[in-house]
């Protein structure tokens, strides 16, 4: 063999061993940006995707339950598939289901009607055909105890809003205390009207977070939002969940299951978001960027807290785990091998 084969076949060899070493390197590049963003939940994340101050994180994942359908209570109301139903009693009302199928109710829903608006406070499932089963709520309408205007006092009419400051919900799921929700419900209305220039308490009931909400200054503020983010779900088929933050500061995160119920719920987190975020809008300062590692290890350190377990009704079971910083809330489903259905994380300060 002369030199000049020898050299073609050391030019060849060298070529091969550096289109190896790339593909290597290419591989390995591929599997790291394609960690999960939890190792112990096999979560990713997509974003971050902002309007003014307030800026989402999309979860992906593995779905759950595959194949599972819910009725949300909005949906359950508006269909009359459900009857929610006054029981005079502050924090319990009653709820029965006259549907075919499960009915899913969240914590932080509102429902407005009755002798007052009322929030639930806890993640439940309606079984269906069930009997008429209690519900544990929170009073957020403090001044009403009678019949408003063309409204049933006897029953709930609608949902279509949530609680929207992590401090209602931390008042409601964390400290259990009716006079904090009450509190609360005076802040955001407060921090709201301030943003909005709008008073936001309705002459027909002014304590009502329920009417604040639904204010005309206020919705239209808070459609901006809606029209800016509401779209990100379209076309990820892996969707699961959220995380938000406000500010530059992550604020909370649900996550699901069952990718239909999240995207049923979508519309309505989201509204409950962006009225959290006029309320805590500061035109005078530009939030900061949120990072894909703070969201990690807001999600990731949220998990690692101590559990503890409680039943909610023989079908629900609640699991919760607190550190200093972080509360998360884990709904399990006992008629589904305890698998769980939702995941709500809150970053307490």
């Amino acid at each position: 063999m002369n030199y000049l084969s020898r050299s073609r076949i050391l030019t060849i060899s060298l070529l091969i061993t550096l289109v190896i070493t790339a593909l290597v390197a290419g591989s390995a590049r591929s599997q790291e940006s394609s960690k999960p963003t939890t190792p112990g939940s096999g979560y990713r994340l997509s974003g971050p995707y902002t309007h003014k101050n307030l800026t989402i994180f999309l979860v992906h994942g593995k779905e759950q339950m595959p194949g599972k359908t819910f009725l949300t209570l909005e949906e359950a109301l508006a269909q009359k598939k459900v009857i929610v139903y006054e029981t005079k009693d502050v924090n319990e009302l009653a709820i029965r289901n006259v549907s075919n199928q499960d009915v899913y109710v969240q914590s932080g829903d509102v429902v407005r009607g009755g002798d007052q608006d009322r929030m639930i406070s806890m993640d439940f499932i309606v079984p269906p055909k069930s009997r008429r089963m209690p519900i544990a709520a929170f009073c957020v309408e403090s001044d009403r105890w009678n019949k408003r205007g063309n409204e049933s006092s006897g029953q709930f009419s609608s949902s279509t809003n949530g609680a929207a400051t992590k401090d209602l919900k931390l008042a409601a799921k964390r400290s259990n205390s009716q006079s904090e929700v009450w509190e609360s419900v005076k802040v955001a209305q407060q921090k709201i009207s301030a943003n909005v220039s709008v008073e936001v308490a309705d002459p027909a009931s002014p304590s009502s977070y329920e009417l604040a909400v639904s204010n005309g200054a206020v919705v239209k503020s808070g459609n901006e939002y809606v029209n800016a983010l509401s779209g990100i779900v379209r076309n990820k088929p892996d969707v699961i969940g959220y995380v938000f933050a406000i500010n530059g500061h992550v604020n909370s995160a649900d996550i699901y299951a069952s990718r239909p119920l999240f995207v049923k719920l979508w519309p309505k987190l989201l509204k409950a978001s962006a009225v959290e975020a006029i309320a805590e809008l500061n035109q005078a300062q530009a939030p900061k960027p949120v990072t894909d590692e703070t969201v990690h290890m807001f999600l990731s350190d949220s998990e690692r807290a101590k559990a503890e377990a409680k039943p909610v009704t023989t079908r629900v079971k609640l699991v919760t785990r607190e550190n200093e910083e972080n509360i998360f809330f884990e709904t399990q489903d006992r008629a589904n091998k305890d698998n769980w259905v939702h995941r709500n994380y809150i970053r307490k300060q």
